[in-house]
């Protein structure tokens, strides 16, 4: 066991880090997150300066800050906006599933992995991580613009739909039959359903459970039922984000903003906790050896996942503004795709889709914030540079007259 003053050292350390990485890039007007990943990255296994005292203290951190992220998206909207919204997004949710879980099984099969690892790279570069994409938005300031629901819609479906592909990979990975596999696949099933009808129908309920006067009192319970239902999904083989993004959903009016208020601070803290925990975790030498594949997949699902966000935002009659940053933001990998990953490399199915999963997960995971507030403006300078009009000389005053207009605007509205 390590000395109390090495891990007050060292922890101390990484929040210190954490901060001036942080000021640096608000100084820049951009995400923090890559940085916080890239300072992970450099005093990981392999890094320049690996930690050790702390990491066990880390990665609890990094749990809780995955939650308290979903917690928080989960705070935006009611109970009635999620059914409203997946009723409506079903669609893209299969859209994004075939465009971007396609790719990751062709490059297994390819790479001649066989059947099990194309069904685990496919999950790896289908699903989007929650958890960049929730930073990213806040950051961003984007959580009351109109294309912000259909964002959170896909990526809810993306998460469910973990409560059935988990099960099945874990399943294929065990060599489990099927009367196993079934069993393990109702059982989550069966949690999820559960977990959504009691946040849907008794958010009431619930709400006026967790209500209190006291900032404290509510603190506290709010916090204390967040983590139990996550435990309690988690343990169920459902995510612990699910479980924390349905806890937010249930709650509504004072208690929701209340709750909102108060735990912001904890929710900036440990989610930059996670992901200097998930650079620690990456040595730095693995990477080279499979990064001409994992660069060119991360190419191509990028591609999928704009193409995603933008046909889905069209869906919803959102501008043309709002459709490319749809796409930009939901590029980022991230949480769920380590997990998947780590279920193959624990079973032993094959030695490199660790390193590739993990040299992949940080490329998006880099450029996903870059996407984020760059592929909008990206599209409109190249829409007007290969649309542009033949420009028209008023003989009287000798202005230039465009035929076309500019990308429309008209995309930020209020809590839904």
């Amino acid at each position: 066991m390590h000395s109390s003053p090495v891990f007050l050292i060292e922890f101390g350390c990484i929040i210190l880090g954490l901060g001036l990485l942080g000021r640096f890039a608000g100084r820049f007007q951009i995400s923090p997150v890559p940085l916080y990943l890239l300072a992970g990255l450099a005093f990981g296994e392999g890094g320049l300066l690996p930690l050790g005292a702390s990491e066990e203290f880390v990665a609890t951190g990094a749990e809780i800050g995955v939650i308290l992220l979903l917690l928080m998206l989960g705070l935006e909207y009611t109970a009635s906006d999620l059914v409203s919204n997946l009723r409506t997004q079903y669609p893209a949710g299969l859209v994004d599933a075939a465009l971007n879980a396609l790719p990751g099984a062709v490059m297994a099969l390819l790479l001649g992995w066989g059947p099990v690892a194309a069904v685990v790279l496919a999950g790896v570069t289908w699903i989007s991580s929650s958890g960049v994409i929730a930073k990213v938005l806040g950051d961003l300031g984007r959580l009351g613009n109109r294309e912000t629901p259909v964002i959170l819609s896909i990526l809810v479906l993306e998460d469910l739909s973990m409560a059935v592909y988990l099960p099945i990979v874990t399943a294929l990975l065990a060599g489990a039959g099927f009367a196993a596999g079934s069993v393990t696949l109702a059982v989550a099933l069966g949690a999820a359903g559960l977990v959504l009808l009691l946040a849907v129908r008794h958010g009431r309920h619930i709400s006026r459970f967790v209500s209190s006067d006291d900032p404290e009192k509510l603190l506290l319970v709010v916090l204390g039922v967040t983590l139990v239902v996550a435990g309690l999904a988690q343990r169920l083989q459902v995510s612990a984000a699910v479980g924390a993004f349905l806890v937010g959903i249930a709650l509504s009016g004072e208690v929701a903003e209340g709750a909102h208020n108060l735990l912001a601070p904890l929710r900036d803290l440990f989610a930059a906790v996670f992901f200097v925990f998930f650079g620690l975790h990456t040595d730095p030498a693995s990477i080279p050896p499979v990064l001409l594949p994992a660069a060119l997949l991360a190419v191509i699902t990028a591609l999928t996942k704009i193409a995603t966000g933008y046909w889905a935002a069209r869906r919803a009659g959102i501008s043309a503004k709002g459709r490319w940053r749809a796409g930009g933001t939901l590029v980022a990998r991230g949480e769920f795709s380590i997990v998947i990953a780590g279920l193959a490399v624990t079973a032993g199915i094959e030695s490199s889709l660790g390193p590739l999963a993990t040299a992949y997960v940080l490329i998006l995971v880099v450029v996903g914030p870059l996407t984020a507030r760059w592929t909008e403006p990206a599209a409109r300078w190249l829409t007007l540079r290969l649309g542009k009009a033949p420009r028209l000389e008023d003989a009287g005053t000798g202005t230039a007259i465009a035929e076309h207009e500019p990308l429309g605007d008209q995309d930020t509205v209020g809590r839904p």
